[in-house]
């Protein structure tokens, strides 16, 4: 899998865009402190392994049964990162924190466990994975479910150091946001060029 290191900087870029997930762990984080951001961090962090299982049963599947299915899969994860990329750079979303320094607080069980279930809710988030996972797979050299789940968790691992820094320095994160409203769209455009120069890429001829 000689692509891991650009799989990783893209995973990177895309957990870093501002989305529900890391606005969540975020404002938790400034509402009850560091320990409930964590708390959140690891909750939407698992909550990735159901998504994981999904698109690691799904794709395995898919390559046994028929190897045109498994390219007209890719072509179509293609065509559907460059469809959330033109959708992210065209997003004129920001971060709203406002009204977060009164959230009720909330048990740190309870922080974990809304986590994982919000994020297992996500439809996008499966087809996400099923979309952006098997564009790194390396057919050929086969063990395809191992690759799979390797992937994945580089892909979860790095979102939980991601959404745990946030959570550390909830306040300084907050702070810089409240005075760079264009910071979340700066964010969104970058990860929208990342979708969309991931899906040309993998459209392109090998």
């Amino acid at each position: 899998m000689p692509e891991i290191w650009l799989f990783l900087i893209a995973a990177m870029t895309l957990t870093l865009a501002p989305g529900p997930d890391n606005i969540y762990v975020l404002t938790r984080g400034i509402a009850q402190g560091r320990k409930a951001g964590l708390v959140s961090a690891l909750g939407f962090s698992s909550g990735l392994i159901f998504h994981t299982m999904l698109a690691v049963l799904g794709f395995a599947a898919l390559i046994k049964a028929s190897p045109l299915a498994y390219s007209l899969l890719r072509y179509a994860g293609a065509g559907y990162l460059v469809y959330i990329g033109v959708r992210t750079l065209r997003s004129h979303s920001a971060v709203q924190l406002g009204g977060s320094d009164t959230a009720p607080p909330m048990k740190l069980s309870r922080i974990y466990w809304q986590s994982v279930i919000a994020n297992i809710l996500n439809p996008k988030v499966t087809l996400f994975f099923i979309a952006f996972l098997p564009q790194f797979v390396n057919a050929s050299a086969g063990h395809i479910p191992a690759q799979m789940l390797l992937l994945a968790a580089i892909f979860i691992l790095q979102a939980l150091a991601i959404f745990s820094v946030v959570a550390l320095f909830s306040g300084m994160v907050g702070a810089f946001f409240q005075r760079r409203k264009s910071a979340a769209t700066i964010m969104n455009r970058l990860a929208g060029t990342a979708f969309i120069g991931l899906g040309i890429r993998i459209a392109l001829p090998q």
